[in-house]
């Protein structure tokens, strides 16, 4: 099996580095009187749980370099059983196979470079020259790209289920862009399901997402008061704040989204340019404040739109030089590969930073004269060193001044020791691999205690079921990128504050059931269980079953309706510890009315029986009902919902009055 040895290096890069790794094993291999092309399953496993085991100590503790040699080991052991590695013969065959998996993403610089080093690989062959060094640089270039896939796929999955979770709000606006948002989020679906990234159709989904709900929102922004019926909200003279916030809440989540996919548009860009990047990191800032717009953003968008013009504009012409100044040259691999690298990435619009760097590195050498090929290698490693140092937080920034030193030093001298960078780069990586540990533990436990409180309804226990899985997707990833792993550790933080919103909520119900009895916290959290009995199944006009603790009508119900069964303010009552009996309402007693969105009271007295209902109705907002009609042994009570999660809510002494002085505005809004 000739390419047994990818595994380790495949699995641990992120411990070590890979080119060490592969250094290790050759020396093991060689030491054991084989190569690593040769290497079998047995000889693997012992050169794992010796040399490499003892490398792995040096950058991390012992229990931890123990776990990840075990897990290599269980690859192995299956990819040894299901014959999963291509032989020797079919290396290149496969290699193109997997580069067809990326053949949609030609922007990424890794494709470019992948087809450049298979171009060059085949002319090779012909040749009857060795691919090993070219066979193992391609096949990092699948293992990158393909984890760079799997990370897409859960921020797209991500991105989905908030989508979705958004839609029935404002499907019920109607219209052409309601249309073509589901239009959208089915294509995306199927994408999905297909392992196919399509980053232009989320954005657009989620800025038609962002228009309809700003519109939604801010058409409650405001509430009135009618002059002549004080009591029931119309439209527009108060100030309602809670929506305003909520309006500003979906400002600065949209200008974070647009803000974030400049960071992934312009990577290479802000990543070649500290000043471009600090800029970036100040909007980033403003988000922490909530300070962040979407005119700032869009200024930013531009700005780095003339940047990255400007810069591919001389990245042009300093490709023209260096094809001018190696023409004479003799062209080895590597130095195709970057030529053609290049080509392809600026002939596309994207930038060729790290290419035109390793073409400039080999022009310099080949200047040099002397020791030429001890030069050319000495700048590969460099710059594998620069480009591993980017997905390690903190390695980076400490890295770049050392190996800005050492071009230097090469330049001068002819030579470089690169160890200390090695190692420096290494005990990084083991602080990484570590902090993933902690990572994984958190996201272990968010998930577990996730499990005890979803039973809860509510927008809380949602929002945190949707962030548990994208944790257990993301707790699936091997080694993971630089913005891989930021990603992960946000959907900690968030869902770990929705955890202790969620047990705060949990603790609320406790406290109902201490103070009014089981009766009442099962009345508020499971109104809506059908395993005895489902209130989908009533015909029209019917009463529910006699086990439901209330009275729902699912159709149209006339007004003059008879009162139905006693409701959840009943049980209350009777759990409550014995009071007076509250006098009967006198008559022409006037018509209480409240509006509510997403489980909160926006408009009316906040009193415990309108708290109740919030709460319910809520529950019925998550099972698409748009009227409940129900009453209590002094009043009626109706309710409207036109916009999933917001409700006109009424309460009357008799369905006449409730008909008589608010019908009108219960069914359209208008008094």
């Amino acid at each position: 099996m000739a390419s047994l040895h990818r595994l380790p290096v495949q699995m641990l890069g992120d411990l070590v580095s890979p080119r060490a790794l592969e250094r290790i094993l050759h020396e093991a291999a060689q030491t054991r009187g084989s190569t690593l092309e040769l290497l079998d399953a047995s000889a693997l496993e012992d050169i794992l749980k010796k040399e490499v085991f003892k490398r792995l100590q040096l950058s991390v503790p012992a229990p931890l370099a123990k776990k990840r040699v075990s897990e290599v080991l269980g690859e192995l052991l299956k990819a040894t059983q299901e014959r999963m590695l291509p032989a020797q013969g079919s290396l290149l065959p496969a290699l193109e196979e997997g580069a067809r998996r990326f053949s949609l993403y030609f922007d990424w610089p890794e494709t470019q470079r992948l087809r450049g080093v298979l171009t060059v690989a085949r002319q090779e062959e012909k040749d009857g020259r060795d691919l090993t060094d070219l066979v193992r640089e391609a096949q990092n270039l699948i293992d990158t790209m393909d984890r760079r896939l799997q990370e897409g796929l859960i921020e797209q999955g991500q991105d989905l289920a908030e989508l979705k979770a958004s839609f029935p709000r404002v499907q019920s606006m109607g219209g052409k862009d309601v249309r073509r948002l589901d239009t959208l989020i089915a294509q995306i679906e199927e994408a999905q399901k297909q392992g196919t990234l399509l980053p232009g159709e989320v954005e657009r989904a989620r800025t038609i997402t962002f228009n309809l709900r700003k519109l939604l929102e801010s058409s409650v922004v405001q509430t009135v008061q009618a002059t002549d019926s004080p009591a029931i909200p119309t439209s527009a003279t108060i100030l309602d704040p809670e929506a305003q916030a909520r309006v500003l809440a979906l400002e600065q989540e949209h200008a974070a989204q647009q803000l974030h996919s400049l960071e992934r548009e312009h990577g290479t860009l802000l990543q070649d340019r500290p000043d471009l990047r600090e800029q970036h990191d100040r909007l980033r800032a403003l988000h922490g404040q909530a300070q962040l717009t979407a005119e700032l953003v869009e200024d930013w968008r531009g700005q780095l739109q003339l940047e990255r013009e400007r810069t591919l504009s001389e990245q042009r012409a300093q490709l023209t030089r260096l094809e001018a100044g190696l023409a004479h040259a003799t062209a080895t691999a590597d130095m195709r590969i970057a030529l053609d690298s290049a080509r392809h990435l600026l002939d596309s619009g994207s930038l060729a930073t790290d290419e035109l760097h390793e073409l400039n590195s080999m022009q310099a050498a080949l200047d040099a004269g002397v020791n030429a090929a001890a030069q050319l290698e000495a700048q590969r490693e460099l710059l594998d060193i620069e480009r591993s140092a980017r997905n390690v937080p903190g390695a980076s920034a400490e890295l770049a001044p050392l190996i800005t030193q050492a071009r230097a030093l090469l330049a001068r001298d002819g030579s470089v020791d690169t160890a200390e960078l090695w190692a420096l780069l290494e005990r990084r990586m083991g602080a990484a691999a570590q902090e993933r540990e902690d990572f994984d533990s958190r996201a272990d436990r968010v998930i577990r205690e996730y499990d005890t409180v979803r039973h809860l309804a509510g927008e809380t226990t949602q929002r945190l079921g949707r962030l548990a899985e994208t944790l257990r997707a993301q707790r699936r990833l091997g080694r993971m990128s630089a913005q891989a792993r930021e990603r992960y550790e946000q959907t900690l933080v968030d869902a770990e504050a929705l955890l202790a919103e969620a047990h705060a909520e949990y603790r609320a119900a406790q406290e109902v059931t201490a103070t009014f009895g089981q009766d009442a916290l099962s009345g508020l959290l499971d109104v809506f269980d059908f395993q005895e009995g489902s209130l989908l199944d009533t015909s029209p006009g019917q009463a529910p079953a006699p086990s439901s603790p209330f009275g729902f009508t699912l159709t149209e119900p006339t007004p003059s309706a008879a009162a139905p069964a006693a409701s959840l303010f009943d049980t209350l009552r009777s759990a409550a510890p014995a009071s007076p009996a509250p006098a009967s309402p006198a008559p022409g007693e006037p018509v209480d009315t409240w509006v509510v969105a997403q489980g909160q009271i926006q408009h009316g007295a906040h009193t415990l029986a309108a708290q109740g209902m919030a709460t319910l109705l809520q529950q019925a907002t998550a099972l698409g009902l748009q009227r409940l009609d129900m009453g209590d042994s002094t009043h009626v009570w109706s309710a409207r919902s036109t916009t999933p999660g917001e409700w006109r809510l009424g309460r009357a002494p008799s369905w006449a009055d409730l008909d008589e002085q608010v019908g009108p505005w219960l069914d359209t809004g208008q008094a």
